[in-house]
């Protein structure tokens, strides 16, 4: 069995498809012609000089990126992207704000360090001699991830997040990535698990994240929902079974309110 790397440095041109899996991070610097994609159901667009990164590429979809499209990309894997971030609650903030916009648009002279980045760590992969590679790399990375948080604070402001709202809000989320929603969308049901009250965890959650608790839940679960639906082996009786809901006639309710359309004409 091949063993996974822990960080992938790679080109993609025009539109050549990546060949790593799913559960790498990816951190893309878009140096050449330009990419649109849909991403958590929104339409973003890289030029050259933009940095994206993006956590979760199962929901990246609809790639279309320019012939003469070039980018550079850091793929990583999450335990190694947990291992080499700092002991600071900004990681927080930065990942939910990339969750909505995982494109930032760098100035000139943070493209000239983000590319140094990326030329360091590619270095650094390349130096299996090194008596202490894994440290060596980890270190190139926590490097790039502190200047992303530069980045990112340069564009949307410092972060005021304490520790204690930053565990909440990192746990809760936690249990959202693991599918909870599918059984569970009561905010109380979360709060309970997180032996806090409904009222603080969506204070928590619209104080780090600018969005309460409920928009989470609904997030993630209509996400879910839409990946299901453009399945078109799987019935809406299907679906609805699987998150639980009481009648088929609710589940089109409640798609209909949170996409505008019902199943039928999602699919269609």
């Amino acid at each position: 069995m091949k063993e996974r790397k822990d960080i992938i440095v790679a080109d993609i041109i025009g539109r050549t498809k990546p060949e790593v899996g799913e559960e790498y991070l990816a951190h893309l610097l878009c140096l050449n012609g330009y990419c649109r994609f849909l991403f958590n159901g929104k339409e973003f667009e890289l030029h050259p000089g933009d940095l994206s990164i993006v956590r979760k590429r199962k929901l990246v979809e609809d790639v279309r990126p320019s012939d003469d499209f070039y980018a550079k990309v850091i793929y990583v894997t999450p335990e190694f992207v947990e291992l080499c971030t700092p002991l600071s609650n900004y990681g927080m903030k930065g990942s939910l704000a990339l969750f909505l916009n995982p494109v930032m648009h760098l100035t000139p002279e943070q493209q000239i360090v983000c590319r140094r980045d990326f030329e360091q760590l590619e270095q650094r992969i390349r130096d299996t001699g090194h008596r202490f590679y894994r440290e060596i790399l980890m270190n190139a990375m926590q490097t790039a991830i502190l200047d992303f948080f530069d980045f990112h604070a340069g564009l949307y402001g410092e972060s005021d997040i304490s520790t204690q709202n930053a565990s909440i809000m990192d746990r809760f989320l936690k249990m959202l990535e693991a599918g909870t929603y599918r059984e569970h969308r009561e905010v109380t049901y979360y709060a309970d698990c997180l032996c806090v009250t409904s009222k603080y965890l969506s204070e928590v959650s619209k104080k780090v994240s600018g969005y309460a608790a409920n928009y989470w839940i609904n997030r993630y679960t209509i996400l879910d929902i839409t990946r299901l639906l453009r399945n078109k082996s799987l019935t809406f009786v299907q679906i609805s079974d699987m998150f639980g809901f009481s009648s088929p006639a609710y589940f089109s309710r409640y798609v209909q309110n949170h996409l505008g359309v019902n199943p039928t004409e999602y699919r269609e």
